[in-house]
Formats: C-alpha cells, structure tokens, sequence
C-alpha cells in the first residue's frame, strides 16, 4: 500500500467531483473544490475519520468494501478504479463484478449529436446500453424491451425469428461470430461473474448454434466493416460500421454511416423520418 500516492490520489479526483455531479447543492458559501471530505465519506458509506486519515497518508489499509464505496462516491472509471485498488495494495478487484452499465454523459451527448448516424452504446456482453433514435428505427425500438431483452447474442441465438435473420442482416453469421467472441473476451476479464456465467449457459442451452461457435474456441472481431440491412420499410440499406472503444471503459460504440448523397445515405434519411413518425404517433 503507498499511503502518499493513495492520499494525493484520493485529494486530486475529490477535487474533480462536482456537487451537483452527485446530487449535492453547491451553495454559496462553499469554498472547496469539488466535494468536500465529509461529503466522501457520507456517499462511501464510511467514518469521516476514516476517510480523512486515508487523504493524509494516515489510514489503516482499507478493505476491498471501502474502496469500492469510494470508487463510487468519486465517480472513478474503470481505469481509475483500477489504479486505486492499486494503490492500496489490491492487485484485484472484485473479480464477480461485470463491465460498468452506466453511460458517461458525454457519450449520451455524442449519440444525440449523430443525427444521420445509427449509433450504439455496448459492454462486453453485448448489452445494448444506449442508442440514438436512428439506430431504434433501423434495429429495433429497444426502449420496448426488458433489460434482459436489450442483448445482441440473445437475439442473435434465442429470438424466435432467429432463422430468418437478425435485423435483417446479410450473412449475419459474421455479426455472431463477432458476438461469441466479445463474450469470450468478457469472460477473461470478468472470470467469476455469476451473472456471465448464467448467460452463457442460457445461450448454451438454448442454441445449438451458440455451442457450435463457442466450443470452437474461435476468436475474430472486426471493427470495420461494411453491411447490408434488409429494412422492411425502406429495403436494402449498406452500411459502413465501425466499433470504437469508449476511454476508461469496458465499453464500445458502434457506428453504421453511408456515403453521403448514396441511395443508402437517402434511405437512412427517410428511416429517421419514419422512425420520428412512429414514435410521435398517438397511442
């Protein structure tokens, strides 16, 4: 444990956190950078004390439970995250734990920016965790859907119009075996995960296909390449897509554009009029 490193650590991302970032007032008189250390530890759900003995290097070494309160009272990435058990001398953290699920806001902000662009926000599982309204009308309405329904492999292996396509992709055989194996990387990195693990053998035992794939041990994940949609309102529609890791994450968002001024560019065009359309109809 670096009790001087964990401390300056500790007093820098304090000083980052905004009070209105928490659900805190600012108030007038409030004369500290970012949250205040009692504020810390309220949100931590520890002792004052003891969080204040940590910032000035004279606290006891912390307990795994301690640090993950707070890693969450401090709004830390994964990468920050990381690097706090680090400090105190956890080479580990949690192994049961899953990728983080909660969108950064400057992603949410970047989604509703891509007016013309389907755009889609996963973890490793293949959870859809955020979308843009392009990306609804030209997969699916995920609001629609249970959590538990918002997942690329549960489509792909366990939706019951499964043998006739998904999302009317051509040769969808590539998308799932992008799928298995961003699964696969998840389970090296989340190794005890009970909530994996279930999902895994959900899929097991529910697709012989999914079986097929994963007992190959195979390993392929592109992150560009091009892709017909055959749309059922606007027909075919090739699509450029493009996966990019979102900083400090265990996240990843996906893009699919079109040239600009192409029929498929024209097509994504009227999608987003018609998506409008469907979402604004009465009920």
């Amino acid at each position: 444990m670096d009790k001087h490193a964990l401390a300056a650590f500790l007093r820098s991302r304090r000083e980052q956190v905004r009070p209105e970032d928490v659900g805190l007032p600012r108030g007038s008189r409030r004369r500290t950078p970012g949250l205040r250390r009692e504020e810390v530890a309220q949100l931590a759900h520890i002792s004052t004390d003891h969080y204040s003995r940590l910032e000035q290097a004279r606290g006891r070494h912390p307990s795994r439970q301690v640090l993950r309160g707070i890693a969450r009272a401090l709004r830390l990435s994964d990468q920050e995250r990381a690097h706090l058990f680090s400090l105190a001398g956890e080479l580990e953290d949690d192994p049961g734990r899953l990728p983080a699920r909660e969108v950064a806001p400057s992603t949410a902000a970047l989604l509703d920016r891509l007016a013309d662009t389907p755009a889609i926000v996963l973890d490793d599982t293949c959870q859809v965790l955020a979308w843009n309204p392009l990306a609804a009308a030209l997969f699916e309405d995920f609001s629609a859907l249970r959590a538990a329904d918002r997942n690329v492999l549960r489509r792909i292996f366990l939706h019951p119009d499964r043998d006739h396509g998904v999302y009317g992709i051509a040769g969808h055989e590539r998308l799932a075996i992008n799928a298995v194996s961003y699964l696969r990387v998840a389970t090296s990195r989340y190794p005890d995960s009970t909530e994996l693990r279930s999902l895994i053998d959900e899929l097991l035992a529910g697709s012989a296909t999914f079986a097929r794939l994963w007992n190959s041990q195979e390993l392929r994940i592109e992150h560009h390449s091009r892709q017909v949609f055959r749309h059922p309102k606007v027909g075919p529609i090739e699509l450029d897509f493009d996966i990019l890791t979102v900083p400090d994450s265990d996240q990843h968002l996906m893009l699919f554009t079109a040239e600009p001024g192409s029929a498929s560019y024209r097509s994504l065009q009227f999608l987003g009029v018609i998506g409008t359309q469907r979402m604004d109809a009465p009920t």
